[in-house]
């Protein structure tokens, strides 16, 4: 019995791409590709990529069986809300059905993020953190976040591959980082609740691009696309039944590396002045004063700015290289070098 895949959030920036490519991806053959959609309008524009669209609403627990098991959805990707606890739990319940009635193996593959596992969530950044490490599921668990939402994202993680296992259901742990690129997908264009958007929508409100860290942190990074091709190979491998890692081995990073924020900041504020966005190019610390101006613009309170736009993140990508052949398109200095593009296209659809 072949795998039928239901993509969520489609019309998203990762998502879109993800359907955007998964037909010139060379897959397995696979049974049916569905998309959730929450107008006419989206799911006509799901069927473009082949994808047969599914209306549900995500707090309704029979409406999510009904899809999955009526359909018998073998796969999912789920790429909607990170925090939520009860969805993915939902899902996960009806996949273990799924499974009961035709005997296939089940695979649930939760998109997180690299806050996650950054100083924001209480993650160690004194030394590279692996997403091979054996000891990264005990390592979330002990974590204590600075702010509700990241603890509570987190224990969602960790709650994602204790209920599937209790179900026996196949987890994975999908983790985005600083995502760059144009999305290649019918909806967002660009990754509006990301962390350059928010550097650049902070500048544009003060005039000024604003540090909010004393020290160099870095982050990972990743093009769209490169992110995109780890979903793919992931894919890949369970349609095959290459037995990829998952449950408490289940963390895969999509990046090729690392940058610092410095260099992120100084390149926006170059881009920036240029377009007379800014007063100048040159990049100054955030105070209080100036953090609670930031948060006003981006319609947070202060206490949440360095979350959006800075802070440690020494976590490492390996898995995907190593068990799944993925290799980077484009190394992490490429952010730096089309920042500029970026900005634009930024810029665009922000007005």
């Amino acid at each position: 019995m072949s795998h039928n895949v239901l993509i969520t959030g489609g019309s998203g920036y990762l998502g879109g791409t993800l359907l955007a490519r998964m037909g010139g991806a060379n897959l397995p053959p696979y049974g049916k590709l569905y998309a959730s959609a929450r107008t006419a309008e989206q799911a006509d524009s799901l069927r473009q990529y082949g994808a047969q669209p599914l209306s549900f609403n995500l707090k309704d627990e029979t409406e999510i069986w009904a899809s999955i098991v009526e359909n018998e959805i073998t796969v999912v990707y789920y790429m909607i809300d990170a925090i939520s606890y009860d969805p993915p739990l939902f899902f996960i319940k009806a996949l273990a059905e799924v499974k009961r009635r035709t005997g296939q193996t089940v695979h649930f593959l939760h998109t997180t993020g690299a806050k996650l596992f950054s100083s924001h969530a209480g993650a160690p950044t004194d030394r590279p953190l692996l997403d091979t490490d054996p000891k990264l599921y005990d390592i979330q668990m002990s974590q204590r976040a600075k702010l509700g939402p990241i603890q509570e994202a987190v224990n969602n993680s960790c709650a994602v591959i204790e209920q599937a296992e209790r179900h026996g259901v196949r987890s994975y742990i999908f983790v985005p980082c600083i995502v760059y690129g144009k999305s290649e997908g019918f909806g967002e264009p660009i990754a509006t609740l990301r962390q350059i958007v928010n550097v650049v929508q902070a500048a544009k409100a003060l005039k000024r691009v604003y540090r909010v860290d004393p020290d160099r942190p870095t982050w990972p990074v990743c093009h769209v696309v490169d992110n995109t091709g780890v979903y793919i190979e992931l894919l890949r491998k369970i349609l095959v039944n290459g037995n990829p890692s998952h449950g408490k081995n289940g963390y895969y990073l999509a990046s090729s590396g690392s940058i610092a924020w410095d260099d992120l900041y100084d390149a926006v504020g170059v881009a920036l002045a240029k377009r007379d966005i800014v007063s100048d190019e040159k990049v100054e610390t955030a105070n209080d004063q100036i953090l609670e101006k930031m948060g006003a613009a981006l319609g947070r309170p202060k206490e949440f700015v360095p979350l959006q736009l800075g802070g440690w993140c020494t976590f490492t990508a390996r898995r995907a290289e190593e068990e799944l052949g993925w290799k980077p398109i484009f190394n992490p200095q490429h952010i730096l070098e089309t920042v500029d593009a970026e900005v634009e296209r930024i810029l665009f659809h922000m007005t």
